[in-house]
């Protein structure tokens, strides 16, 4: 038997795009590849870059202390399993889920958090300006953070009428704040150092 009947044997034992379930998403085997479901198909986002792992790396750790200090909830790091709503699974680079929301923290996917960041690339970049903000938006995540290690910017999204609203846009030489997080801000520089 060649090496294509047997990718064809394996892949039969799936379903096909636009039919797969939670169930059968979280019944793949252990990867180490971000997994996402969305209107009943896999999303496999590329590989992440160096420039992409260094921002969520210095925006996790100044997340995470800040959070911490004030015990204020959790801040989390993908991969791991966010449910927005029935069916429609994200991945978020960083999220924070408040304390008075702990009991979305779930053992194999958590709820809603109340602060996302996406740290795009080329190849996410449609999926992180339009698709997942608008998901973010819907499924009322507090505060959407977009970093954008090209531009080296940092963009803050607030729900206003039901929709998000830019909350402030930031550069290099200047510190991004948060909304929510009332005295979290860090500087873009140190984003991307």
């Amino acid at each position: 038997m060649g090496e294509w009947a047997r990718t064809v044997e394996v892949a039969e034992l799936y379903p096909p795009p636009g039919q797969w379930t939670e169930e059968e998403c979280f019944m793949l085997p252990d990867r180490n590849r971000i997994v996402e479901l969305s209107e009943g198909k896999l999303v496999v986002p590329p590989h992440p870059t160096y420039s992409h792992q260094t921002a969520l790396q210095n925006i996790f750790l100044a997340l995470h202390d800040f959070v911490q200090e004030r015990w204020l909830g959790v801040v989390r790091f993908a991969p791991l399993p966010v449910r927005l709503w029935a069916g429609k699974i994200r991945e978020p680079d960083v999220f924070f889920i408040a304390r008075e929301h702990m009991d979305r923290i779930g053992e194999q996917a958590c709820g809603v958090p109340d602060l996302v960041v996406e740290v795009t690339s080329p190849a996410t970049r449609r999926m992180d300006w339009v698709e997942k903000f608008m998901e973010y938006a819907q499924a009322e995540v507090r505060e959407y953070w977009i970093v954008d290690p090209e531009a080296q910017t940092a963009e803050v999204y607030g729900p206003e009428s039901g929709a998000y609203e830019l909350v402030g846009k930031w550069g290099l030489g200047q510190r991004a704040r948060s909304r929510l997080l009332e005295g979290f801000e860090i500087e873009v520089d140190h984003i991307f150092a």
